[in-house]
């Protein structure tokens, strides 16, 4: 990964440094046949100072970019870097601190989010997807209550903002196969319960007490 420190942003009173990397994980890899197309993940994102956590979107990682050459890698690494809209992906993150959750509401989505991984595939049609698995939901909930910058607040509210760095606090026990994915996964689940609250629709993940309220 490749730190940019002069490309720097404030994102809720949070500073984000942007970032490149990429990941070639050789389990994908199978090393004692005749070499064919070479596997890699690349990103571009943040790196939030206060905790260390990357922040992704699904449209800046390129999860399984197939090449046969260096020269194939860099065209595929420029064209990730140029698409990436960072206004847009900025913007998205600092609407996340408008939107509250208070504590029975964080409780009904985490438990929404410990039912999910248990639907079948058709169940699971229709509604936000999500990677974590149930050790790194209950690290969340853990953190929850003691996570030193994005816990629960006195009055026991959380907002998206921190709600989502838990999340990618969380994802950093995931394996280096899986982490960019489950990273953007978690952007994207924001996103949506944001979405959700905002133009007050129904989501399977939230109590219908939230999308009541007036934001």
């Amino acid at each position: 990964m490749i730190e940019l420190p002069n490309l720097k942003e404030n994102v809720n009173n949070n500073s984000l440094s942007l970032v490149v990397g990429g990941v070639r994980s050789l389990n994908f890899e199978n090393l004692y046949s005749r070499r064919g197309l070479e596997r890699f993940q690349v990103f571009i994102g943040f790196k939030n100072f206060v905790c260390t956590n990357l922040c992704l979107s699904t449209d800046g990682l390129m999860a399984d970019i197939r090449v046969s050459s260096v020269t194939e890698l860099k065209k595929k690494i420029h064209e990730l870097i140029f698409s990436f809209d960072k206004d847009r992906f900025l913007g998205n993150m600092e609407r996340m601190s408008r939107f509250c959750l208070n504590e029975l509401q964080f409780a009904h989505t985490i438990g929404k989010m410990k039912l999910y991984q248990h639907l079948n595939k058709t169940e699971k049609v229709g509604k936000l997807s999500l990677l974590m698995n149930d050790n790194q939901i209950g690290t969340v909930v853990r953190n929850y209550y003691e996570d030193e910058n994005f816990s629960r607040t006195n009055e026991r509210d959380i907002n998206l903002w921190s709600f989502y760095n838990l999340m990618t606090d969380a994802n950093k026990s995931s394996y280096i196969d899986s982490n960019l994915e489950r990273n953007a996964n978690a952007f994207e689940f924001i996103s949506g319960l944001a979405n959700a609250m905002q133009n007050q629709e129904e989501n399977w993940f939230l109590d219908q007490t939230v999308l009541n309220n007036k934001w």
